[in-house]
């Protein structure tokens, strides 16, 4: 595994911040901030997608207790469907650093998209979870907090199975839509069932 640079402004307070979820039908974005402490590092961070889900766990754990500051929000699928999902990932984003309890001297962001934050300097880094440590924290912490979210609303409406997908747009959730139909946590805006020719229920 590629090791992860610790820093890219050279500043302290340097808060990296991913979202999770921005490609589901149903339930929030989810977005967090994350401001590492360079004394108490963590061995193991990378791209959230590329960590089994114990490891996830494990590490979601550690960061919580080893960063300076950390912070996850959620803008929910009502939102989402309001402002569309590149305005509220970035609006998650933002209130993740709201709540963060120092204020970072600069932003590092997953992605190539991002809105000024209090005319905090701020740096987009595409694949960004998997270049820089505190990226990487936040992708995590995005990740585990949405899943869990995930998991709690699937035992409401379980014909969806949002225990195994998530949200995410498989064979089985898309089947489910069209059986069942929509709820109240699918985004209204998306294409919910896609290409109706790939998800037969007879498959």
């Amino acid at each position: 595994m590629m090791k992860l640079s610790e820093n890219f402004s050279g500043e302290l307070l340097e808060a990296g911040c991913d979202e999770a979820g921005r490609g589901c039908l149903a339930g929030p974005v989810f977005a967090a901030a994350v401001i590492l402490n360079p004394n108490n590092p963590i061995s193991g961070l990378n791209d959230s997608k590329q960590l089994t889900e114990s490891k996830r766990m494990l590490l979601k754990d550690e960061i919580m207790e080893k960063a300076l500051c950390w912070s996850v929000a959620q803008v929910s699928e009502v939102e989402i469907d309001k402002m569309n999902i590149l305005n509220a990932s970035i609006f998650g984003m933002h209130k993740a650093l709201d709540e963060l309890s120092q204020v970072p001297k600069f932003i590092i962001v997953d992605g190539n998209r991002f809105k000024n934050y209090k005319n905090i300097p701020f740096k987009t880094i595409v694949k960004g979870d998997a270049k820089f440590q505190s990226i990487s924290a936040a992708s995590i912490l995005a990740k585990t907090f949405r899943d869990e979210f995930m998991e709690k609303i699937h035992e409401e409406f379980p014909v969806y199975q949002w225990d195994r997908n998530k949200g995410y747009p498989t064979k089985v959730h898309r089947n489910a839509i069209y059986e069942h139909g929509s709820c109240v946590y699918h985004r209204k805006t998306f294409n919910l069932l896609g290409d109706l020719s790939q998800y037969s229920l007879f498959d």
